[in-house]
This record gives C-alpha cells, structure tokens and sequence, in this order.
C-alpha cells in the first residue's frame, strides 16, 4: 500500500482563539495534540503516529478545511534570511543599476561570470527577520504609511527539524523537517541607508513590519517534497505572473545555505532558512504594491497564498 501523504497546519476554530496543529490530508484538518515545534523536535516518534493516522482517515476524519482558519503553519524562535542567493536575479539587479554609460550586456556577462565563481568559491548572505513579522498565507497585507516602496519576493523556506550547529552540507539536509512558502515583503527605500552610507543596508526597517512575512499555509515533511532544486516558484500580482522560477537557478542550495548558516548559530527545531527570492521582484517591473492589489504565491507541493494588499492610509481615512 501506498504511504498516505499530508502536511501540517496550524489552524483556529470560529469562536476558539487557541491555535493548533493539525494534519491536512484529502482536504480534511486532523486536529493534534501539541503544539507545532513539539511534533517537529519529536519527529522520531510523532512521525510513525502521524503516518498511521493519515493511512487510517476517511472522507469524515477531523474537520472541513473550509471550516476553520489556517494560520502560518511555524512559529520560529530564528528566521535567517537570505540575500541575492539567485542568479537570474542577480543578474537583473546589476543591469537594473549599471552605471550610465555601462553597456548592458556587459555588465550582464561580467555577473554572470562572478555569480558562477561566488557559487564556487564564496558563501551565502544571511541577516535576521522577526518572527513578529510573521503572517498567515491569507493575511491582509497592510502597506505602511512611511513608503510607497513595498516590494514582493516570494521564496521557499526551509525549517529546520532537529538541532543543527557547524553542520556540513553533506549532513545539513538530514536536519530539516520540510518545508513552506513565505513572501518576503520589502520596502524597496529603506534597505540602504542614505543618512549613514557607510552602514550599508537597514534591514531591520525594509523588512520587519506587521505582516511582512506571509507564510505558509502548509508546512510538508521532507519526505513527502522531493528535491527542493527542482520546484517552481511563481508569484502573480492580480492575475499576472511576475516571479517564474525554477529553485535550480539558487546560487547556493539549500544544504549549502543551512550548514553556512549553523557555522555561526545553532539552528533549533521550528526555525526557518529563508532560501532567496527570484528574479521578478517589484523593483525589476517597475511596479511596487499598491492599494487593492492580490499577490498569488505558489511552490510546488506547498499549496497557494493569497494576500489582499491594503494602504495604511486609505484604511485609516475609513475608520
């Protein structure tokens, strides 16, 4: 017989504000006991519990999905965030923000010759995300006032299953649970600072505001999702694709970013290694959020995200 697949959520009842774990099979929510960092830390024995219920349930087991709230399926006490990790992208930006009288397609070739020797020879670029900023995959997005530069960068995440710390990228991948999707929204003028160049970049501000990390709404055990070189990312902002990306264009993969990322902090259970967003960001097309707007965001086998973008200000002339 085949193993039953599924995946874990967290999720709310109307009328209930405890949130809870759950399994999702045949679009059904199987309600668990303990919390979602619990089962992940104890895989080695919540593992065999999980698959026997799955190949147990029935079209009746547990609960509609329809009928209850899917919230971000982790709850992080680490979120390591990754930077310019695609080549594509990379590629894009440097042309984007050549210097007048640079010839594009030179400036191109010569970053495409440095991404293929930092793949090589270099390592990832890492900086820290909130938890706090952490939203579900279908969370009103609400834009800040301060900017009209927010930006969209959809990518996959990787959370890490039991404690890693100065691991190799030979042993890195036996230390993630799974998998799940999280839109890493920034605001595009504050990520250098203009007042203090020599700082470089302020991620604190471009990324940390309530909500900007969509996430979910599914969170898929390893074994059930295949390669994660070889799924597609894909964004569309109100019906149009914006970000089409295979994870074959990362510089580093996730093996590689996950044993860089223990050689400084130990990476515990529920953590998440956010592995880079794609070429087509906001930034590349000219075109930042606006009010109104409906960001879709899909990876392969890790369900859909759905957010409604919402002007601060709009939203605070109607209250």
């Amino acid at each position: 017989m085949a193993e039953a697949t599924y995946a874990l959520v967290r999720f709310q009842e109307p009328g209930d504000s405890k949130a809870r774990a759950g399994l999702l099979i045949n679009d059904r929510v199987l309600p668990l006991d303990g919390d979602i960092n619990s089962l992940i830390e104890h895989w080695d024995t919540t593992e065999v519990q999980l698959d026997a219920l799955a190949a147990s349930a029935d079209a009746d087991t547990g609960l509609p999905r329809a009928a209850v709230e899917i919230l971000a399926p982790v709850e992080p006490a680490q979120v390591l965030q990754t930077g310019a990790n695609y080549r594509k992208h990379v590629i894009d930006l440097a042309a984007a923000h050549r210097e007048p009288g640079q010839v594009e397609e030179e400036v191109r070739v010569k970053t495409a010759a440095m991404m293929d020797k930092r793949a090589g020879q270099g390592t990832p670029y890492f900086f820290i995300g909130l938890p706090t900023a952490i939203a579900s995959a279908t969370d009103d997005l609400t834009l800040p006032a301060y900017s009209n530069s927010h930006d969209w960068e959809l990518e996959l995440a990787a959370v890490i299953g039991k404690t890693a710390f100065r691991v190799t990228p030979e042993e890195a991948l036996e230390h993630v649970f799974g998998y799940t999707m999280v839109n890493d929204i920034t605001t595009r003028e504050y990520v250098f600072r203009k007042d203090m160049p020599a700082i470089g970049s302020d991620w604190y501000r471009a990324k940390n505001a309530p909500g900007f990390l969509p996430t979910g709404p599914l969170l898929v055990p390893a074994k059930f999702f295949g390669d994660p070189q070889d799924v597609q990312v894909i964004l569309k902002l109100n019906g149009k694709a914006m970000q089409d990306e295979s994870t074959q264009d990362m510089i580093f993969g996730v093996a590689k970013l996950v044993s860089e990322a223990s050689q400084i902090m130990p990476l515990r259970p529920g953590d998440l290694v956010l592995t880079g967003s794609p070429a087509g960001n906001g930034q590349h097309w000219g075109r930042l959020l606006q009010d109104g707007d409906v960001m879709e965001g899909t990876i392969t086998g890790l369900g859909t995200q759905l957010i409604h973008c919402k002007d601060e200000t709009i939203e605070s002339s109607k209250s």
